[in-house]
């Protein structure tokens, strides 16, 4: 919603397209389930927020460029879109978002986002692009739980 809304797109998606809808659906319904998605593997969970990073920032960087956006405002709306999302799922269940406990979150979106607007901007094909896009994102994020990767820290 935030996206689209940056982008003055009327109605939003998440109001127009039904499936905005179920994917809600889904997620209360994993919410009153709770103590059953706890029994879930941490490492599947893991994995499936990895993808669902990737997923949303590749989208949202292509919905951009699609309307023109220029290609680094566009890279910073793929990464709200696929930070964002995260961010309001740990809001709802009590956490602090995932975004602001871990190094490479973002980083690994925006790496995606750009490799989109790199792609578009070599007129690659765009389902190529994505999916190389989401594979890297989903492979960097792996890759920083695995082996406990950080950006540097600044000196205080």
């Amino acid at each position: 919603m935030m996206r689209d809304a940056l982008l003055g797109e009327r109605p939003v998606a998440a109001v127009a397209d039904w499936r905005y809808a179920a994917i809600v659906l889904a997620a209360a319904t994993a919410w009153f389930l709770r103590p059953a998605v706890e029994t879930i593997p941490a490492w599947l969970l893991i994995d499936l927020d990895a993808a669902g990073l990737a997923l949303f920032t590749v989208a949202g960087t292509q919905k951009a460029l699609d309307r023109q956006i220029h290609p680094l405002p566009a890279i910073f709306l793929g990464t709200i879109g696929g930070c964002g999302g995260g961010a309001l799922r740990d809001i709802v269940l009590g956490e602090v978002p995932l975004v602001l406990r871990t190094d490479i979150y973002a980083s690994a979106a925006i790496v995606a986002a750009a490799m989109v607007a790199a792609g578009r901007a070599l007129h690659l094909p765009p389902r190529v692009t994505a999916l190389v896009a989401g594979t890297v994102c989903v492979a960097i994020r792996l890759a920083a739980v695995a082996w406990h990767w950080q950006l540097p820290k600044q000196p205080y």
